[in-house]
């Protein structure tokens, strides 16, 4: 790379339901203008591209998300070049949806990771070549159902297309008396009837002393204080900084995404602690940068041993009220009646607009974030504050400006401030500098 600077930027998730007109809209060629600044261009597909290939699944991310593939090629109006597919609706309309949305990327050469046809494909590294050098994107999704998960491929059966997971597991250390609470409400409600069964018989091993299981919910552990304490699973940890390392010897950047909505507390500002311990050991594993996504919201910035780790990039484009088309499982959720059009159901789950992200401020200002690297270490993060239209009618509502936004980059900063990172503001835009 000599002494060329790669030129990054990164934006959140991008949850298209409209079709984007010919002639884009009202600051649709200033958002364009900055991501075509740069070399590398990424985003968060948080959405099933196909015209009803696949069978809605029993679960959704929330919303079951599709849209027609047509909407990929104004995707790449805005100049993006790699993108991340894992993420809590990538299974919304089960494996048929994923491979059909695979198909549909490869079509147009769109370089993307985190989805595959078994586990070791959505596990592995996509590469982006730039005339200043060789990208590496690894994507994961802590946030999933239980059947979007990818399954692995063994020497008798094929694997099972879906995401690259990020499993987690919650440990709630509680102080005497409410440990003593807890024990109670076991005896109570007998959840844990079978597991003790299976202790009884042998099948399971004996708890240890002070830990105390509540079903499949969680684990009690008696402590001095209370506090929860979130860990990262080891297998899924070994596999994804594996693919780092490999990564490393076979590109001159690394990058790592992650969609994540977990928080261990009430304020969703504050990343769970799980993926804060995943994210710094993806930079001691190798990788340049952590791209978070998936609250929906920002969340803060840390430097982590001059690697780069955003926690959460908000949205970059979100139009979750205009999907063209819902499931019998949706009305049925709602007890809705069947022949119930989607801008009724949305109407009745948004109290006619009263509730819900529609009405929540910080769904809709975020940051596209953009860094420089210079032989291989990042030199400055620059901070574009974009809108999305909080107040706009539905018919719009989601579409980035450019807000050049002082109070969001202020809001940005008291969210970093926990991990010490300094952001200066000078005309609109925000400012890391990571030079010594």
């Amino acid at each position: 790379m000599g002494k060329n600077v790669l030129k990054t930027i990164a934006t959140g998730d991008m949850f298209i339901t409209r079709r984007i007109a010919k002639d884009g809209y009202e600051g649709f060629e200033e958002v364009r203008d900055c991501i075509m600044e740069h070399d590398v261009k990424f985003s968060n597909l948080e959405m099933t591209f196909h015209d009803q290939e696949g069978y809605p699944a029993a679960e959704s991310g929330g919303t079951w998300a599709m849209m027609e593939p047509g909407a990929l090629d104004d995707i790449q109006r805005f100049g993006f070049n790699l993108y991340n597919t894992a993420n809590n609706h990538s299974g919304d309309y089960g494996q048929e949806g994923v491979m059909a949305t695979i198909r549909h990327l490869n079509e147009r050469d769109m370089v993307f990771s985190g989805t595959g046809k078994n586990l070791g494909d959505a596990s592995k590294a996509c590469y982006l070549e730039t005339r200043k050098g060789r990208v590496a994107l690894i994507s994961v999704s802590s946030t999933f159902s239980a059947a979007s998960r990818a399954g692995g491929q063994s020497h008798q059966m094929i694997g099972r297309p879906g995401l690259n997971p990020l499993r987690s597991s919650t440990r709630y250390h509680v102080d005497p008396a409410h440990y003593e609470m807890a024990q109670e409400l076991v005896k109570v409600t007998k959840v844990n009837a079978e597991m003790e069964f299976e202790i009884r018989n042998g099948y399971f091993n004996p708890l240890e002393p002070g830990v105390l299981p509540f079903g499949n919910a969680g684990m009690f552990i008696l402590d001095e204080k209370n506090w929860i304490e979130s860990i990262p699973n080891q297998e899924d940890m070994k596999r994804i900084t594996d693919e780092i390392a490999e990564a490393r010897k076979q590109a001159d950047v690394v990058f790592v995404s992650f969609h994540g909505h977990e928080t261990d507390g009430e304020d969703t500002t504050v990343p769970a602690m799980f993926l804060e311990t995943f994210s710094r050991a993806c930079i001691d594993a190798g990788a340049h940068a952590v791209i978070g996504h998936g609250p929906h919201e920002l969340r803060g910035i840390e430097i982590y041993k001059g690697g780069l780790i955003l926690y959460s990039l908000g949205n970059f484009l979100f139009e979750t009220e205009t999907v063209s088309l819902q499931p019998y499982d949706a009305y049925i959720n709602r007890k809705m009646p069947l022949d119930t059009k989607v801008g009724s159901y949305m109407d009745n789950r948004s109290k006619n607009g009263t509730v819900g992200y529609g009405v929540l401020e910080n769904i809709w200002r975020a940051v596209m974030a953009a860094w420089d690297m210079e032989d291989g270490k990042i030199t400055q993060v620059q901070l574009y504050p974009i809108t999305l239209g909080l107040h706009d009618k539905r018919p719009h509502k989601g579409l980035p400006r450019m807000s050049g936004s002082e109070e969001t980059l202020r809001y940005l900063q008291q969210l970093s401030e926990p991990y010490g990172t300094k952001i200066r503001i000078e005309n609109g835009v925000g400012y890391i500098d990571l030079q010594e």
